[in-house]
């Protein structure tokens, strides 16, 4: 029998307590503003995990990021915010050419890690710190927020469950202005340009809804400047051939004008998935911009490009890109002791997709994927998909017509005539 002098008494005190030991007190590597996003989401999502240390590269601009956040402590020095014993968690939210050097830091000091997408610049990068990450036996998660938005989550559920069959095709878009910062332009700091800024979002997407445990063989692509004055690409398209025959598709760009478009496609044997996440949301708002103020609304949503006429806010940003469900996952995960849904072996893979595709574009051939390190199932093959009708025919299609006919097309398994019957 348990007695009330038995009974464990949670106080104010003892909350505090278990708070602190599952509180994340994060790192901030980056105050720009992917950083200032993630802030966002950390600071009003679980309620316990905190950014405690922001570096930024100007000492300015990690005041001002530690003024606005509430940071302990800040710096210009990156291995000073990253080995400071406060810190548990490291968010790598900085430019491409400094991941490497940031998760090598980490690896260093046995700090768990997150880092934003691309991983790397490139595949050998990326493998570098997969490596570095598990040989020392930390905590590396995967930002790829738009495999963890609420629209995403639901079709991922669905395909699961198998209720579109065997999935044969899926295509993501992102295409908007071009990205906020200078270093995006710059392809040394960057690695590359649209493919390897979007491209990545749009591969693991597909990757998740075909299967991330099927392996991707070869890419064909087409890339292009055809506006920005810059020395990387700002305009792509690619498909991905999966070892199981089916096929994701990307497309990319830095010249869409209207906003940002982000939407994904799944086609399966036995049903299809269309989500428009962003530029289309059901809200709709007309703004005449004759207020009092004469200037429309101050923000609608990222990369929107006006701020009166027709406008297609986004009720919840950081929810609807992901942010939210993301963090929670990863800072469940590294307390759990269990993978994140997205890790940086998917960061490598997405890497070496991008390779590919990148040589592609120059060859104009299809390219293979070159993964040294693979994980997922070998030997897959182009599985049969036929229907059968009776012992001499496969059914290719049923369907009642404009005037009420039941017909079935078939096919003969010996002699492999088509021809059609009615029902």
């Amino acid at each position: 029998m348990i007695t009330p002098d038995r009974c464990l008494t949670i106080t104010d005190n003892s909350l505090t307590i278990l708070n602190e030991i599952f509180m994340q007190k994060i790192a901030m590597l980056g105050s720009g503003f992917i950083g200032r996003f993630y802030a966002e989401s950390i600071h009003g999502q679980r309620g316990r995990d905190k950014v405690v240390a922001i570096y930024a590269r100007r000492e300015e601009s990690a005041k001002k990021f530690a003024d606005d956040y509430g940071c302990d402590f800040w710096s210009d020095n990156m291995e000073e915010i990253i080995s400071h014993p406060s810190v548990n968690m490291v968010c790598i939210a900085l430019p491409n050419n400094v991941h490497e050097q940031a998760v090598m830091l980490c690896a260093k000091h046995k700090k768990a890690v997150v880092s934003t997408k691309p991983l790397g610049r490139n595949a050998d990068e990326a493998l570098r710190m997969m490596q570095a990450v598990e040989e020392a036996g930390i905590f590396a998660g995967y930002l790829e927020d738009l495999c963890y938005s609420p629209k995403f989550l639901k079709a991922l559920e669905s395909i699961k469950s198998g209720a579109l069959g065997r999935v044969i095709w899926a295509k993501s878009r992102e295409a908007h202005p071009g990205p906020h910062s200078e270093w995006f332009w710059d392809i040394e700091q960057a690695g590359g340009g649209c493919i390897l800024d979007l491209g990545c979002h749009c591969i693991e997407i597909s990757r998740n809804f075909i299967g991330k445990d099927i392996r991707p063989v070869e890419v064909m692509c087409w890339a292009d400047t055809q506006v920005k004055p810059i020395d990387a690409e700002d305009h792509a398209i690619a498909l991905v051939k999966y070892e199981n025959g089916a096929i994701g598709q990307f497309e990319v760009s830095w010249t869409f004008r209207g906003g940002m478009d982000l939407r994904d496609e799944v086609m399966g044997t036995e049903g299809t998935i269309w989500i428009n996440n962003f530029l289309r949301t059901g809200f709709e708002m007309y703004i005449s911009g004759r207020n009092s103020g004469g200037s429309g609304e101050d923000y609608v949503a990222e990369k929107a490009e006006s701020k009166s006429g027709w406008l297609f806010p986004v009720g919840d940003e950081v929810n609807e890109l992901g942010y939210n469900h993301m963090f929670t996952d990863m800072f469940n995960a590294a307390e759990e002791g269990r993978d994140a849904a997205e890790t940086f072996y998917d960061g490598y893979v997405v890497n070496a997709i991008i390779d590919a595709a990148y040589r592609s574009s120059k060859t104009k051939l299809w390219e293979k994927v070159d993964l040294p390190v693979w994980r997922g199932k070998e030997g897959v093959t182009k599985p049969s998909n036929y229907t059968e009708y009776d012992e001499d025919h496969y059914l290719i299609k049923q369907e009642v017509t404009h005037d009420g006919r039941n017909k079935l097309i078939l096919k003969n398994k010996e002699t492999g005539k088509i021809s059609e019957r009615d029902i």
